[in-house]
């Protein structure tokens, strides 16, 4: 009647024993390979939007005052919100914020300049065209022949015909000369002709007729036209008067003034192109011809002249004209935008990119400016990336921060002062102060 009770309890001692057993067998070090744990996940600090760093919020969502989402700060992550300020001036700005700017930037690179520079002139005389006609004898004119200012003439066109006692002795006296056959006579009388201002083919004409011509004719002795007129018909004539002045224009003088900085970019021989409203869609080619020594007092300029050939007469003294001038080639020099260049009014700086995030401000001495490029003589190095739009906007970024992070100590002095933390703006608090409204310059940074 007893024996199924002491079975049930030998099974039961049986089991016992063997878990006993292997209770003191297991060693925990004995067994070997990896041991899985767990990933330890990162709980952030807080969340906050890099264009606002100084405000803080406890969920993550959408920022309150820009179209983007928060970003998470972890206790372990350098601070990536406040620019890190060195020695030299260098900082740093979260490449987001870079590129939200609109940062853009351009390489330190060497070309050649030619400086092409523009100016206004006006087209004059040829001075080196222009002829006086005077008489070397007194006497009467009794033919004119060109009677107006303006007149145009041509070359062997007559002007007018003088009656000189004078120069019909002079006439009586070589043709004397002529019929005595004495040689030495006959170059004596010729050579007071043309002291006289006859021509070789007057002299030839008299000698061929011989007989004196009670008229001697004065001729033109190139086309133009006459800028002066010193007599009348019939009037009486003493030696050296000047009865005309003839310019020619088959070149023309454009006299053209650059700005005191500019006048020693151009030289003679460089090259010019000018235009005139008269003569619309053509360019006029020439060659600079002559600097003016002096400069004007009253306009601070430099004069130069160019010459121009004029065919056909298109181009008349009075005209005025658009230059542009062509510099001689420079050597190659190291040259960036001329927008990446601050000129604060006592030096000029440009900000360094030295990688996506760290910017440094360079202090750099400039030279020409030809086009978009601007020479730099001193300060960078070929390669170098500069910052070429937006170095107003990484500036204020900067320095606002900068002013936030000395901000910061002082407001943790004061809680601590009154016995209280700063506690950061909760998510959705729009009364959270931005620090942005009110600043010049950030009006975008506005929710």
């Amino acid at each position: 009647m007893n024996r199924p009770p002491i079975a049930g309890l030998a099974g039961l001692a049986a089991v016992a024993v063997l878990t006993a057993a292997v209770v003191l067998l297991y060693k925990p070090g004995s067994v070997e390979g990896p041991v899985a744990t767990a990933p330890v996940e990162r709980k952030p600090l807080y969340w906050y939007d890099p264009m606002v760093p100084d405000s803080h919020f406890e969920q993550p969502g959408k920022s309150p005052f820009m179209d983007m989402q928060l970003v998470p700060k972890y206790a372990d992550a350098p601070d990536e919100a406040a620019p890190a300020q060195d020695d030299d001036g260098a900082f740093r700005i979260d490449p987001r914020v870079v590129q939200n700017l609109g940062v853009r930037l351009a390489t330190v690179e060497r070309q050649e300049l030619r400086q092409r520079l523009l100016a206004a002139g006006m087209i004059t005389v040829d001075e080196h065209r222009i002829e006086a006609v005077q008489v070397r004898a007194a006497g009467w004119v009794e033919q004119l022949a060109v009677r107006a200012v303006g007149d145009p003439v041509l070359r062997g066109q007559l002007l007018a015909a003088v009656y000189s006692p004078e120069l019909l002795a002079a006439q009586d006296e070589f043709l004397l000369a002529q019929r005595s056959g004495d040689a030495g006579l006959k170059d004596a009388s010729r050579a007071r002709l043309a002291l006289f201002g006859l021509g070789p083919a007057q002299i030839r004409r008299i000698a061929a007729r011989g007989q004196a011509e009670r008229r001697v004719e004065y001729l033109a002795s190139n086309d133009g036209y006459v800028m002066e007129l010193g007599v009348r018909q019939g009037a009486m004539l003493s030696p050296g008067m000047s009865l005309f002045q003839i310019a020619s224009l088959d070149t023309v003088w454009l006299v053209a003034e650059l700005p005191e900085a500019q006048g020693a970019a151009i030289r003679p021989g460089d090259g010019a192109s000018a235009s005139v409203a008269a003569v619309p869609g053509e360019a006029f080619a020439g060659k600079v011809e002559y600097v003016y020594p002096e400069l004007s007092g009253a306009t601070r300029t430099v004069k130069l002249r160019i010459a121009l050939r004029n065919p056909g007469a298109r181009l008349r003294p009075g005209m005025y004209a658009n230059v542009q001038l062509d510099g001689a080639a420079r050597a190659e020099a190291l040259t960036v935008p001329t927008e990446a260049v601050i000129r604060t009014g006592t030096r000029s700086v440009v900000l360094v990119a030295e990688d996506e995030a760290h910017f440094r401000p360079a202090a750099v001495r400039t030279g020409v400016e030809v086009g978009e490029r601007i020479e730099v003589l001193e300060g960078l190095s070929e390669g170098q990336q500069v910052v070429a739009s937006g170095q107003f906007l990484l500036d204020s970024e900067a320095s606002l921060r900068g002013a936030l992070d000395r901000l910061a100590p002082i407001e943790i002095e004061a809680s601590h002062e009154h016995g209280a933390e700063p506690s950061p703006p909760e998510r959705g608090d729009t009364n959270a102060a931005d620090p942005h409204l009110g600043h010049e310059g950030h009006q975008g940074h506005q929710p």
